[in-house]
């Protein structure tokens, strides 16, 4: 198999594993953000980076669900940094890591930029709760 090929296949693995776990979602991610303000700015800030997969992929080392997720994440770009602006809060590292490990483990960010259409839906039920409650002023008369 020449390399070309060989990428357009790891390539098309990667898609095809993304998709399965998209697929397979669990609405109990939604536990893991709700009322979670600190979680929440960190969701937001995940789907509005710039996250890119590597472009040379690593080889699958196994088929377990856990192993493909590792996989996927492992192949995986994004700037720390801007996730860090982004989320508007002073973090390390260390402590954007510890941020990030539940989320990503219970799958609520995925490795696309894409976060879990659960969570996207119950963050978009906020927003609305947030414009419903506004009390409506009342236009001002030109004068």
């Amino acid at each position: 198999m020449s390399i070309g090929r060989s990428i357009q296949v790891n390539e098309d693995l990667y898609t095809e594993k993304l998709a399965s776990f998209k697929q397979n979602e669990r609405p109990e991610a939604v536990l893991l953000v709700a009322d979670n303000p600190e979680r929440i700015k960190l969701v937001v800030a995940w789907s509005n980076l710039d996250v890119k997969r590597a472009e040379t992929l690593t080889e699958l080392r196994g088929e377990s669900e856990n192993e493909v997720w590792e996989w996927l994440w492992e192949n995986t770009k994004y700037s720390r940094a801007e996730l860090k602006e982004k989320i508007g809060v002073p973090l390390s590292e260390l402590s954007l890591e510890i941020k990030m490990r539940p989320l990503i483990g219970n799958r609520v960010l995925y490795p696309d930029g894409t976060v879990n259409s659960f969570v996207q839906r119950y963050l978009r039920e906020q927003v609305l709760k947030l414009f419903e409650a506004k009390p409506k002023r009342p236009a001002r008369k030109a004068s």
